[in-house]
């Protein structure tokens, strides 16, 4: 028998491989298979019909509005349709709560507004009624300017190795700003599935992820340098003392009966160089603070893109005042406190207060004393 493929076979085979990407064939992101025509208008026009053609030859009036058309809808949305109903939390928020009216359930509100801009990151994209930040021209603590910022600020639309696509030091977007810190570490749940973070499956925090915060929000936010009013210990070890509280802690209801093999929850994550998106176990005296443990990281529902409302002393009362979307409680009890407690033990000192009432830098306590900011490694 010969070894010879037949001429008609061949061509059959080679209008296959032409057709059908290989098991190798690179993502959208990375140059797969028509991948450029996704975002870029190729040719003028398509099926006949003339293609309105935006600056870089996008598809849509920014590159937002062109991240947007994809993932703006479906599983895993970053943009969900309401305020009210947004989609399952995946971990890294929701951009849709930039357009709320009103973010305010503290005890100024509605007295002192907090529009829908101190959600989070505004990144622009105009189509989606999404525009710069108007109160920073510059990221608060840094440089990065705020009417360039976009998911191809922190995200490389042509796709690399990295968590998320997340930029290595460098030049972003074309020089508009250069990050000095490398991506960080994790692992995250398949965003596709459209299946929300739970205690048994999360994204995994693993290093680096207050350093590359730091490219656009400077080296020392919450630290009293760059300006901003609450301090706070950034990227430092939680310590035994610590671990063992968040441990112990399982919500007001009950919170000396944790145990440390089931203790975690991603509303307040920590960063650990072997963390398992799948593990359920709490810190160990070398996991690290990050930004991550506060704050999401495109918006929440709570100011300044808070996994909980900084503003409110008990999980109930966010979006009492305001009307918008109260944050789920990972606990039961209608009287659970904000998650600060997660770490630091407050029964009999907060007075009925939310933590930001009384630590603020210069600010009253409550007992006529200035705060020196809050402090770490007590509880």
């Amino acid at each position: 028998m010969s070894d010879r493929i037949p001429p008609a076979a061949l061509s059959v085979l080679v209008a296959l491989a032409v057709l059908l990407p290989s098991a190798a064939a690179a993502g959208f992101h990375e140059g797969g298979v028509a991948s450029c025509g996704g975002c870029h208008v190729v040719h003028r026009s398509e099926d006949g019909s003339p293609v309105p053609v935006q600056g870089e030859l996008l598809r849509a009036g920014s590159a937002t509005d062109t991240c947007l058309l994809c993932h703006g809808e479906g599983a895993g949305s970053v943009l969900g349709t309401s305020v009210l109903l947004p989609g399952p939390e995946v971990g890294a928020g929701d951009f849709v709560f930039l357009l709320e009216d009103e973010l305010n359930d503290g005890p100024t509100g509605p007295a002192r507004s907090i529009p829908g801009h101190a959600a989070g990151h505004n990144v622009v994209a105009p189509g989606s009624g999404l525009t710069a930040d108007s109160r920073w021209i510059t990221a608060p603590g840094g440089g990065f300017p705020s009417a360039s910022l976009g998911c191809t600020s922190c995200h490389d639309p042509h796709g690399n190795q990295n968590f998320r696509m997340l930029h290595d030091a460098g030049p972003v977007q074309g020089g508009a700003f250069v990050f000095s810190d490398d991506a960080p570490e994790a692992e995250g749940l398949d965003a596709r599935r459209g299946v929300a973070e739970s205690p048994g499956e999360h994204t995994a925090y693993r290093a680096g992820w207050t350093a590359w915060c730091g490219n656009c929000h400077g080296s020392n936010y919450h630290e009293g340098i760059a300006g901003e009013g609450f301090e706070h210990p950034v990227d430092e070890p939680l310590g035994r003392d610590m671990a063992l509280y968040y441990d112990a802690y399982d919500g007001d209801a009950n919170p000396d009966g944790g145990n440390a093999a089931r203790s975690y929850i991603p509303e307040v994550p920590f960063e650990d160089g072997d963390a398992d998106r799948f593990s359920t176990s709490g810190p160990r005296a070398s996991s690290r603070l990050s930004c991550m443990t506060c704050h999401r990281a495109h918006a929440t529902s709570a100011p300044a893109a808070g996994r909980w409302d900084f503003r409110v002393h008990t999980l109930s009362e966010d979006g009492a005042v305001s009307g918008s979307y109260p944050i789920p409680s990972p606990y039961p009890d209608p009287a659970q406190r904000q998650l600060c407690v997660k770490c630091h033990d407050t029964q009999g000192h907060d007075r009925g207060k939310g933590c930001l009432q009384c630590h603020r830098e210069g600010g009253p306590r409550g007992d006529g004393v200035p705060s020196g900011g809050s402090t770490f490694g007590g509880r």
